[in-house]
């Protein structure tokens, strides 16, 4: 292909008052451009760029936003900033409440469709396959339409396809419905954190990803204690039909009250709007020069993450430490109720005994901040010699697992204490407490493990989540499949203590990656290499 017809950026200061052209052009066309230029608006604020295959031998102008341009997401209200947080993390608990209430209806729906307990566990398991297999999709297609327009019709989606689950009169209807409902919901395990970060940035950014980063942790939790007091008390439809008020409240919310926040969309539509209004064809947004194809983007999207975990061994050690966590989570949802049921619990009692996961996962959620804080000042230490004012690099990767090492220590040591309490002599309230600090060491793993992911693998950021993603949703819908027969084969302590072993085993991956992972970063082929 030849240089002109090649699309070339180059970008200068729009500030500057001459630059060099991309290509030589006529002195008339120059005449044409200039008289442009005095016709858009002067408030508008754009970047001077090359030529584009549609635009040959053209200058465009790139749009870019303006100073304290109200339409720029960083720019709104700090009031409306959360409330577009808050709505989108109640979002997150929605959809993933949804994956562990249906764990409250088991006896019920096995009653009515004639099914066996291992079916009726695949109400958990295809749901969560379909929060696994979602983000693949629904995270690249974001890049191209927005946020707003994922949430919206994924959320629908995610309404209608919950319908079936509630109106279900044979088996097959109900798991169908459930792995459709899964897929759907997933947006919010995929696009959320892009739109806390189109929000806030510096460090104001560190207490709503906090936020953001334990709401869909919280919804599993919230699950079994909502399913509980409505499966006591009345039929085990009104599960769904609770969920679907629910969900359809939020998606008005979504279409009326959370706009698009995700800046090269919003700046395509300035771009739009400033050609419609001047006439004048150069005028680009970034995003329409890149020129992307939506398959190929998604079938990277699919692909990409796959790659990276059979060829990074930090990713995988990572990912299958988080895995098994959230497995071990999802296995609470079967084994708490039998290992309540020899106090004798009822329904309701037994999805309230998850009170203690769900308090320490809000407390670690509130101390988020604290450890940023505490990272940030451990980096201002480590340059300490530089003089003041001057550029300090941020923190290696490595800082950001030391809630990791917290939540390794923690993890298995709680299980323990819950696993040899679970005897019907210990008091009840014991292994209940003993679950307050595996929620809070499980949420401390997490949040170090992404962060240490993103930072480690940030020309790959995104592909390196979903691998986490997929990981984590594979072993948490796989755990539930066998629980119930594992607790009654093994017993309620060996069982738990056996979980506990397997955490045990993980608990070294933060140490070593903590230690060793800049030595660790020198061979990463997908990762930012130490120098």
């Amino acid at each position: 292909m030849s240089s002109a017809t090649t699309p070339t950026i180059s970008v200068t200061d729009h500030h500057q008052s001459k630059m060099e052209p991309v290509t030589v052009a006529s002195k008339e066309t120059e005449e044409k451009r200039e008289q442009s230029r005095q016709d858009v608006q002067p408030a508008r604020d754009v970047e001077k760029g090359g030529s584009s295959q549609h635009l040959a031998n053209e200058e465009y102008e790139i749009v870019k936003w303006d100073d304290g341009e109200a339409a720029n997401p960083h720019n709104f209200s700090k009031a409306r900033k959360w409330m577009i947080v808050l709505i989108v993390c109640m979002g997150a608990v929605c959809a993933t409440t949804c994956s562990s209430v249906v764990a409250s209806t088991y006896q019920a729906v096995e009653d009515e469709f004639g099914i066996s307990g291992e079916v009726a566990t695949l109400g958990v398991t295809l749901f969560i396959a379909g929060l696994g297999i979602g983000p693949l999709f629904l995270g690249p297609l974001s890049e191209f339409f927005g946020r707003a327009p994922i949430y919206r019709w994924s959320y629908l989606f995610f309404v209608l396809f919950n319908i079936p689950v509630a109106l279900a009169r044979n088996p097959e209807t109900w798991l169908v419905g459930r792995f459709l409902s899964g897929v759907s919901g997933a947006a919010f395990l995929s696009v959320a954190g892009g739109s806390v970060s189109d929000l806030f940035y510096g460090p104001e950014l560190s207490l709503p990803m906090s936020v953001y980063s334990g709401s869909p942790f919280l919804g599993p939790v919230i699950g079994p204690i909502i399913g509980g007091f409505i499966n006591e008390h009345t039929n085990w439809r009104w599960t769904w039909y609770v969920q679907i008020i629910w969900a359809a409240i939020e998606l008005v919310l979504l279409v009326f009250v959370v706009p698009e926040t995700y800046s090269p969309v919003l700046l395509k539509r300035k771009a739009r709007r400033l050609r419609k209004e001047t006439g004048d064809d150069r005028i680009r947004a970034k995003l329409e020069l890149e020129g992307k194809s939506i398959v190929k983007t998604v079938m990277l999207s699919v692909t990409i993450p796959f790659k990276l975990v059979a060829s990074e061994p930090m990713a995988l050690a990572l990912n299958t430490w988080t895995s098994i966590l959230l497995g071990i989570l999802y296995m609470f949802f079967s084994a708490f109720p039998i290992v309540f049921s020899q106090h004798g619990f009822n329904l309701q009692e037994k999805g309230l005994t998850f009170l203690g996961i769900g308090l320490g996962i809000i407390v670690a959620t509130s101390m988020n901040p604290l450890f940023t804080a505490q990272v940030a000042r451990r980096n201002e230490r480590r340059y300490a010699h530089l003089p003041p004012g001057e550029h300090r690099p941020p923190p290696p990767p490595e800082e950001h697992l030391i809630k990791g090492l917290y939540g390794a220590v923690l993890c298995p040591l709680a299980l323990f204490w819950f696993a040899f309490t679970t005897y019907p002599s210990v008091h009840w309230i014991v292994p209940i407490i003993a679950s307050v600090p595996f929620g809070f060491g499980m949420v401390l793993a997490y949040s170090s493990t992404f962060t240490f992911l993103v930072d480690v693998y940030r020309p790959f950021a995104a592909s390196a989540m979903a691998s986490n993603s997929f990981m984590r949703s594979a072993l948490a819908a796989a755990f539930p499949l066998f629980t119930t027969q594992m607790y009654h084969k093994l017993g309620t302590v060996w069982a738990s203590a056996l979980c506990a072993f397997l955490l045990v085993a993980c608990a070294p991956f933060p140490f070593l990656f903590y230690f060793y992972g800049h030595r660790l970063r020198k061979s990463c082929k997908y990762g930012v290499k130490e120098e």
